[in-house]
């Protein structure tokens, strides 16, 4: 082999090995959304969709998009953030002046959020899940003028774990994704929990 032949043969060679490494590449980024082939990083077994919370908007899809009627998204309650308040931001609506438990005073729409009293002056909040229609608004109140202690996740035993969630896909924030079964819950100021 003369040294023409050789020097098309190395070049051949890389030209090969780099097509071949970009196609890698960008099937991982196509199939596995982002999540390396190789490496550290690399998650295995079986993934659910979850809700970020700290990207969610609250803005409503949840409680239409979901295949499920209601929708498999559910608000929940990190008690370990919440201030007990006597006056909610995610139970009351913002005009209340009297704050008693009358559903024209609630913010949910389904009643969804119970109150009980604890000690003057504290409540404790509840979240009836079978009333609750995943539409966000207890949540927003409650990051608007609370704690962010109610935030909205998929409930796995509701979920049907569609290969291509409607939700997600009509996520205006991006907030869903795959996360691992092991640790399927994601809670803003915790990480990862199991519920």
């Amino acid at each position: 082999m003369d040294k023409q032949n050789r020097r098309q043969f190395i070049r051949t060679g890389i030209r090969w090995i780099l097509f071949g490494g970009m196609a890698l590449v960008a099937g991982d980024l196509i199939f596995r959304k982002g999540e390396p082939l190789f490496g550290k990083n690399r998650k295995s077994g079986p993934t659910v969709w979850q809700l970020d919370p700290a990207k969610c908007i609250q803005c409503g899809r949840c409680a239409t998009n979901c295949v499920k009627t209601p929708s498999a998204v559910k608000c929940t309650h990190a008690y370990s953030m919440c201030g007990y308040c006597n006056l909610c931001s995610g139970y009351f609506k913002p005009e209340t002046k009297t704050l008693d438990t009358g559903a024209e005073k609630q913010l949910c729409p389904v009643s969804a959020i119970k109150r009980t009293f604890v000690e003057d002056p504290f409540y404790e909040y509840t979240i009836d899940e079978a009333l609750c229609i995943g539409c966000g608004k207890c949540v927003k109140g409650c990051g608007a003028f609370g704690n962010g202690s109610l935030q909205l996740q998929v409930r796995h035993h509701l979920c049907d774990n569609c290969n291509d969630c409607s939700i997600a896909r009509n996520c205006p924030s991006g907030a869903f994704s795959r996360v691992q079964l092991t640790d399927p819950y994601l809670l803003k100021g915790f990480g990862k929990k199991n519920l």
